[in-house]
């Protein structure tokens, strides 16, 4: 344990002076700060929340980590105050330590509740119990407290129910959620009664998001969550108001982002980090800021990396998204 705690420093240390000489040879651009980011309607807004997936930060792909700290940086230059930050799985390549320690240097510090979910390059190639304790190693050091020790939780957000789903084996790219997660969260959505309600999982479900062209494999159901997809929505289903927010495509924004799945409200969330492989504005160092209202709840695209609102950067608003709740 105390060799792997060294050789884990000197890898932090070694990335750190590698990025140095990079930045010295192509000077670093971080994000502009003409147009922070802000509430649209912060006299009559319930909750706000800061949506990312997939950084997938890595000790040794050193063209992502440009990318993510200018996408840290406006999160950190915000004038609005984030009710919580959400990440939506992969947040390291690897899940070590080192890239944890690389991500926390770069959006630890708000004044936030972090709100993380597993992603299957968090956990998998490696011994699943260790996998976990990293994570929630890196979860409560984020938020300063032992709260997190498990991959499904559920937390509010100014009354507002979060419900965060996880893995429950080791798999390589697809999730595993036991009959006792499904039967949980069938209980947690039930008890909203119809209040809009947040479901976060790194993987969307089959057959949305066209999975197909995004995820580019020969194999049925790749992409998506999993055995267990049928399952999942048709719990979901059964409910109103569910949002179920994903990432683990690297698809861009686009019309795709967004698919009404049986009365589901899917959004799968673009590349933090990494370049995304779809989409219609598909730059890397992208996600969501999510406003809820009384009446309705609105996505808007923000491209963190160039600190830029998406519909101000194209002039096309249909890249916000904007949901009426069902009363």
């Amino acid at each position: 344990m105390v060799l792997r705690t060294i050789f884990q420093h000197i890898f932090y240390k070694l990335f750190l002076a590698i990025m140095s000489i990079v930045f010295a040879i192509n000077p670093y651009v971080g994000p502009s700060t003409e147009a922070p980011i802000t509430v649209s309607n912060p006299d009559d807004v319930k909750a706000t929340m800061a949506l990312v997936a997939d950084p997938q930060v890595s000790n040794y792909m050193f063209d992502r980590y440009p990318v993510f700290k200018a996408a840290a940086e406006d999160l950190q230059n915000a004038e609005a105050k984030f009710d919580a930050l959400i990440g939506v799985g992969d947040i390291a390549e690897n899940g070590l330590s080192v890239e944890y320690q690389l991500v926390y240097d770069g959006i630890g510090g708000l004044d936030t509740r972090y709100i993380m979910a597993v992603g299957n390059h968090d956990i998998r190639l490696r011994i699943y119990e260790q996998s976990k304790n990293t994570f929630s190693h890196f979860v409560n050091t984020l938020n300063g407290d032992d709260s997190f020790d498990s991959f499904s939780y559920a937390e509010r957000v100014n009354g507002y129910k979060v419900i965060v789903l996880g893995s429950d084996k080791s798999v390589f790219e697809e999730s595993y959620l036991s009959d006792a997660q499904l039967e949980w969260l069938d209980s947690e959505l039930k008890a909203e009664k119809g209040k809009p309600v947040f479901v976060i999982l790194h993987q969307p479900l089959k057959n949305t998001h066209n999975i197909e062209e995004a995820w580019n494999s020969p194999f049925e159901g790749a992409g998506s969550v999993g055995d267990q997809s049928i399952a999942l929505k048709a719990i979901m289903s059964k409910y109103q108001n569910v949002f179920f927010i994903t990432g683990h495509l690297h698809s861009g924004f686009g019309p795709d982002s967004y698919n009404n799945v049986d009365g589901i409200h899917s959004i799968n969330l673009p590349s933090f980090s990494v370049k995304n492989a779809t989409g219609t504005y598909n730059n890397p160092g992208t996600g969501y800021i999510l406003e809820i209202y009384e009446d309705e709840v609105i996505f808007r695209a923000r491209d963190y990396a160039k600190g830029v609102w998406v519909a101000e950067e194209t002039g096309d608003s249909s890249y916000d998204l904007v949901i009426p709740v069902v009363k």
